[in-house]
């Protein structure tokens, strides 16, 4: 007579750490200082527009030829282009599942909650929408043109820029998008060094400033573009 046996599976490394609150808060954490490089690589090259309309294209041109001949033509952007996304994909995942977590482990709310935190999850949550919903929109104007206004030009990024930045709603949407982005590096970037085990006592007051500045340099960055269209300084 044979005998049953059977054998338990144990999950891999990967899926426990994944499991876990500290897994979930660490790909949080690196997910988003993929997307901080990313803002601030951004910025800088957005700046460029107010060196005019051939600097401008001349660079959204070399974007897409970085890596050539060993890469083809747009292979380097797509590359970053997928990394960018699977960043999003898994802030946002574990920000959702850790925000159900958090839920499920409070039925009840506190009859005294600290504001200051309290405020920060607002921030975050709220935060993270409106970024969510303002890079489809950025998105369908700038890249696909779907929702340009003035008639989206290919090959004419600066011309683009420009189109936007000259209707209300696209100044509005964009300038309320970097406040947003503003408020969640400042509260994110310290959140992902305490995370990751940066923060200190000592350093605690340096990372704290590093976080503002970037904050105040990024918001100020990306807002400058649809401000010198506004004013005229570009045009």
């Amino acid at each position: 007579m044979a005998l049953a046996t059977r054998t338990d599976r144990r999950p891999s490394t990967a899926r426990t750490v994944w499991n876990s609150t500290v897994g979930k808060k660490s790909v949080m954490a690196v997910s988003g200082l993929i997307m901080l490089l990313y803002l601030v690589v951004h910025m800088i090259g957005n700046l460029k527009i107010f060196f005019g309309a051939g600097e401008f294209n001349h660079y959204a041109h070399w974007l897409r030829t970085v890596g050539e001949p060993f890469m083809h033509y747009e292979w380097t952007l797509w590359l970053v282009r997928i990394v960018l996304v699977a960043a999003v994909v898994a802030h946002a995942v574990s920000a959702y599942q850790l925000s159900r977590r958090d839920i499920r482990a409070r039925p009840t709310k506190y009859v005294h909650r600290k504001a200051r935190a309290s405020y920060a999850t607002r921030t975050m949550r709220w935060g993270g929408i409106i970024l969510a919903l303002f890079i489809v929109w950025h998105v369908l104007d700038l890249t696909t043109g779907t929702v340009h206004s003035g008639g989206f030009q290919e090959g004419h990024p600066y011309q683009n820029v420009v189109d936007t930045f000259s209707t209300w709603y696209g100044n509005v949407i964009y300038i309320v998008a970097m406040l947003a982005v503003g408020l969640h590096v400042r509260h994110g970037f310290w959140s992902a060094a305490q995370t990751l085990g940066a923060g200190s006592r000592s350093r605690d007051r340096a990372l704290k400033a590093t976080a503002d500045v970037l904050a105040l340099v990024l918001t100020a960055g990306f807002i400058a573009v649809p401000v010198g269209v506004m004013t005229g300084v570009v045009s």
